[in-house]
């Protein structure tokens, strides 16, 4: 009996807690509040920070270009959203853009825009439209809640559904490893990604909206995941045993998006 009841109020909870994405049409599982995970984001943001070597905008010509990209991709995201009506879905966003030195070829995305790109990065996308594609992505998974998503499925399979301010209270090493674990932190772009194969591909479709509409050609994008491919020398495991896409399919979806995205694209100064 007592199983009967956990199982009804799981279920409940799942069916609850469903929401339907306004932009994908897609349903996905949110537990969190987003207020809860921005503050989390705020200060695991800081840790980081804090805890590595950040290049100076002053100073470092590649942070400045990381900043500006940044900067431009934001713009353009709060602008798609605000035609949409959809503005209040970015409340809380304090965009910040940092570069940090370190050889993984990584970047990721915390709620409310905590932005992060590593110096090992850089010499793959090699211009500031690949980057736009990459950072692109990455926005996608926040402004989504994919990583929301991804914590919830966490707090259902590995906690019982418990709330993440109890877990956050009674276990805040575990808390702090859900968080981290859902948005990617420590993970390089060419590893197993830490997010479902319909959320990868949400955030490359909508990652070349967004750097079409800040004015990079989202056409850098193929040539950027044939060099992610060709650097990861065939190691990838088979795309039925991976979450995200493979090399040979993402580069076929990216071209099936990219006639859409060229409609936003307006390159700069024109």
């Amino acid at each position: 009996m007592l199983r009967k009841i956990i199982s009804f109020f799981l279920a409940s909870t799942l069916f609850v807690a469903c929401t339907k994405n306004a932009i994908t049409g897609r349903s996905q599982l949110k537990l969190l509040p987003e207020s809860e995970l921005q503050s989390m984001a705020t200060q695991q943001y800081q840790q980081f920070l804090s805890q590595n070597k950040v290049a100076s905008v002053s100073s470092d010509r590649d942070a400045e270009m990381v900043r500006r990209v940044g900067q431009r991709l934001s713009a353009a995201v709060e602008n798609y959203f605000a035609k949409k009506g959809m503005q209040d879905q970015l409340k809380g966003y304090k965009w910040e853009y940092n570069l940090v030195e370190d050889k993984q070829a990584n970047a990721w995305c915390m709620p409310g825009g905590k932005i992060v790109v590593y110096t090992g990065l850089l010499p793959i996308t090699q211009n500031e439209a690949a980057l736009a594609v990459v950072l692109g992505h990455e926005i996608t998974h926040a402004v989504f809640q994919h990583g929301n998503e991804r914590m919830s499925q966490g707090l259902m399979q590995q906690f019982g559904g418990v709330a993440l301010s109890a877990l956050t209270s009674s276990q805040p090493a575990a808390a702090q490893n859900l968080f981290l674990q859902a948005y990617g932190i420590g993970s390089t772009v060419l590893g197993t990604l830490p997010f479902s194969r319909k959320d990868e591909s949400e955030a490359d479709h909508y990652g070349l909206i967004w750097a079409a509409l800040a004015g990079y050609n989202p056409q850098e994008a193929v040539p950027l995941w044939e060099r992610m491919a060709k650097m990861a020398g065939g190691q990838a495991p088979p795309e039925f045993l991976s979450d995200h896409p493979s090399d040979q399919n993402r580069i076929k979806q990216i071209k099936g998006w990219m006639p859409e995205a060229l409609k936003y694209y307006r390159p700069m100064g024109k």
